[in-house]
């Protein structure tokens, strides 16, 4: 049976992207599950630790098991993980890999708890993610005020005290919908050394959006109040991808915005409406429609399954 180690030196030699996709419930999860079957591609669905405590580890284990059930490559990840004893408790409920997220402690102090999750997590055959710099913006417990770019030197040394399977980089992404005030500019060269150090570890970006502007009109014109929303571009993410080692991509803030943004419409259009599976059906169609064409279009990980 073909695992996540499997897809990710897959996706390594052949330059493509696995989406890690964060759901948060049912639909969410379905809108993940159909974008990767129409498109026949693996994926990652994500759960937080705020998602995890939303709907329940054993809501979550069975949507998970479900959703396996209809495309076995799919893989349950815990995303940011801020302590030892959630990303333990992932393992032990049966996730296939687990973020530990101590880039905001000290060097050393990120070296030492990263590494006694991978001890654990490896006795079990579950894969670790760590991260090295922070990522600026708020995603539910994650907050930085600042982008720390990450240092190909400490990213060195890290992998090799830590023995991760995967490694966040910050370059110049962010979290959150809010991520920029200009047009963004990532850090390739940043990329670039890094992989000429580790050339063989598989690499992630974070808060990786695009945040389309014709989600956020809709949502604006249908009673939502956003402003300044901008994400990273599809041809920042290409070249991040085609021309480095990048094979893990996450996305959240584009499924909530699609989801929420056609559901607003559905409401507004039909004000007696009462009945979930109306609105919720439609945010989750809308959702699979833009996963659909990011996985053809930007990860390129159609047809890879």
């Amino acid at each position: 049976m073909k695992d996540l180690k499997f897809y990710l030196n897959k996706a390594l030699k052949n330059h493509f992207a696995l989406g890690a996709f964060n759901f948060c419930n049912m639909e969410s999860l379905q809108a993940i599950v159909n974008a990767s079957l129409k498109t026949k591609s693996p994926a990652i669905i994500s759960v937080s630790e705020s998602a995890l405590s939303y709907m329940g580890e054993d809501f979550v284990m069975a949507l998970a098991k479900t959703a396996k059930k209809q495309n076995p490559a799919l893989f349950l990840h815990l995303d940011h993980g801020k302590s030892y004893e959630i990303c333990k408790k992932a393992v032990d409920l049966g996730f296939d890999s687990v973020m530990i997220d101590a880039s905001a402690l000290d060097f050393k102090e990120n070296i030492k708890l990263t590494k006694k999750v991978a001890l654990y997590a490896h006795k079990k055959g579950v894969l670790v993610e760590g991260e090295i710099g922070q990522i600026k913006g708020v995603e539910d417990n994650v907050k930085a005020d600042q982008n720390i770019y990450t240092s190909p030197q400490e990213a060195c040394e890290f992998a090799r005290e830590t023995g991760v399977d995967m490694l966040a980089v910050a370059i110049g992404t962010s979290h959150g919908v809010n991520k920029y005030s200009k047009n963004p500019t990532l850090r390739m060269d940043i990329l670039t050394e890094i992989e000429r150090l580790l050339p063989s570890l598989p690499l992630v970006l974070h808060g990786a959006s695009t945040v389309d502007e014709r989600l956020v009109e809709t949502f604006n014109n249908f009673g939502g109040q956003l402003s300044k929303a901008k994400g990273v571009s599809e041809e920042l993410l290409i070249e991040a991808v085609t021309k480095h080692n990048v094979v893990k991509i996450n996305t959240d803030t584009d499924i909530r915005l699609s989801f929420t943004s056609e559901t607003r419409k559905v409401l507004e259009e039909n004000k007696k409406e009462i009945d979930p599976r109306k609105y919720l059906g439609k945010g989750r169609e809308k959702a699979e429609q833009i996963l659909s064409a990011k996985i053809r279009n930007v990860l390129f990980s159609a047809g890879k399954k």
